[in-house]
């Protein structure tokens, strides 16, 4: 590890800037834009389409608003976890950077091995594919399917356009983060008024509350599964702590706008949830193809071309900030000697992670041409559930072995275990329950990394036609290694 620090901090072709200092990434992300990077990534595609699956899996409208308020309890005991995690590691990478300077190099590599080649760019192809089809459909109007060659054009395209921008700028990149987010909350404003409306006007379906727990499961597996549908929608709830060293007065601003962000999120989920069921019976919901779509034809009228262009906006600002905070972690990995040297390199004059973001938009256009949104979700949440307990045993492990530390800020110990016991019931409930072969193919993956360190970490295994196209592509595309920002 120390070999790789050091080769990672020395010279390269660009040179250091004329102070003495390596290149730095810009600490230009205030509170407010945080807030807005959270909020963004977490207000995506899943409002609008994993209801109906929530739905399907707890079997009544009751426990499906349960179920969304307890997702939203999980993501802010999460957040806060993270945030006591940050205050102790204040490096990039959240989950990557704990792992790696608590529990090792072999464990850090198996997350971003997985995090990097699979999780990642697979949740930034299965957003863009929605960004496609909410996008493509006025054009075929009364079609049951689109053709899929335009569906994956347009994928590809928002994928090229978002890695456009954030090499660009990273101010820009935050600024597109933050106006998406304020087109997202004012969308999902409208859902919840609309929903008041309806209520007011009386021609709503308030016998769907009456009855509201009838035929709700017993099922572990499907309870599990019901989670794993919700906290699609809360995905990005970490996603502040991938760059927080681009954060300005992490210490505090991390804290801030996790208390500002998931709480908001989460009350705009329940009162979306609950206007699509005062306007929409249980099997309406459970028959339609975009839910949100049918509400609007319902409520909107002539209007209701407004929900397609919210989904856009969200799925498009969720992209973006899915690609803002992976691109980091790849580029923090890169940099800890975990990921090819190249990746660990920013844009000399944009101050941009330039190879890392091109390295995930590759990956993330390969996974487009195979995917389709609604197979990838639940096998996602699995591995992220994996990686968010092994996440919080970091902290546990620090609460035990190390209680002198100085903690800045500091969580009950209560909510790191029921964090940890919610990550072991969210990854076993479902394999012992309705086991799939899926499952199994990805800790088969998982597994794979481990020959795959020991090849090229452990034994740092570097082909010399490696260290040359290294060489070639720094000089290419202007970049240079840097120093990290842990002040």
């Amino acid at each position: 590890m120390e070999r790789s620090q050091e080769r990672n901090g020395g010279e390269g072709v660009a040179g250091r800037e004329p102070g003495g200092e390596g290149l730095r990434l810009r600490r230009e992300i205030g509170l407010w834009s945080a807030v807005s990077l959270m909020a963004g990534c977490m207000i995506g595609s899943g409002v609008f389409m994993s209801p109906q699956g929530v739905l399907v899996y707890m079997g009544s409208p009751g426990a499906s608003l349960v179920v969304w308020a307890g997702c939203g309890l999980l993501a802010m005991m999460g957040a806060l976890c993270y945030a006591e995690l940050s205050a102790l590691v204040p490096k990039s990478g959240g989950e990557y950077a704990y792992i790696l300077q608590i529990f090792g190099s072999l464990p850090a590599f198996l997350v971003i091995y997985t995090f990097v080649l699979l999780v990642r760019p697979a949740a930034i192809a299965a957003v863009s594919l929605s960004f496609a089809e909410y996008a493509v459909t006025p054009f075929y109007p009364g079609c049951s399917s689109m053709p899929q060659a335009v569906l994956k054009g347009v994928a590809a395209s928002c994928i090229l356009l978002l890695t456009l921008v954030n090499c660009w700028s990273s101010r820009l990149a935050t600024m597109l983060v933050n106006v998406c987010a304020v087109a997202k909350v004012f969308s999902l404003l409208v859902i919840v008024v609309g929903g008041a409306v309806v209520l007011g006007q009386g021609w709503g379906h308030t016998e769907t509350f009456l009855l509201a727990f009838h035929n709700t499961t017993q099922q572990a597996g499907r309870i599990g599964m019901a989670f794993y549908q919700g906290m699609w929608s809360f995905d990005g709830w970490n996603n502040v702590n991938y760059v927080v060293e681009e954060l300005k007065n992490p210490k505090q601003n991390l804290v801030w706008a996790v208390m500002i962000a998931i709480p908001l999120v989460t009350s705009l989920y329940l009162l979306v949830n609950i206007s699509y069921l005062l306007v929409l019976s249980p099997n309406e919901i459970l028959s339609s193809d975009a839910m949100a779509v049918s509400w609007g034809n319902q409520v909107l009228g002539a209007w209701a071309w407004l929900v397609p262009l919210a989904v856009v906006l969200s799925t498009f600002g969720s992209a973006n900030g899915m690609f803002f905070g992976g691109s980091r972690v790849c580029y923090v990995a890169a940099r800890e000697g975990h990921m090819p040297q190249l990746l660990s390199m920013v844009h000399v004059h944009r101050l941009t992670p330039t190879p890392a973001l091109m390295f995930t938009t590759a990956v993330a256009l390969v996974l487009v041409i195979p995917g389709s949104f609604s197979t990838i979700v639940n096998f996602l949440s699995f591995l992220g559930w994996i990686t968010y307990g092994t996440t919080i045993g970091c902290l546990l492990y620090l609460r035990l072995k190390k209680k002198n530390l100085p903690r800045p800020y500091k969580v009950p110990t209560i909510i790191p275990v029921i964090m940890l016991l919610a990550s072991l019931y969210l990854v076993l409930a479902p394999i012992i329950d309705h086991p799939q072969i899926e499952f199994l193919y990805i800790f088969l993956f998982l597994l794979s990394g481990i020959p795959v360190y020991f090849l090229f970490v452990y034994f740092q295994c570097q082909p010399r036609c490696l260290q040359m196209a290294t060489l070639y592509l720094q000089l290419l595309l202007e970049v240079a290694p840097t120093t990290k920002n842990v002040d």
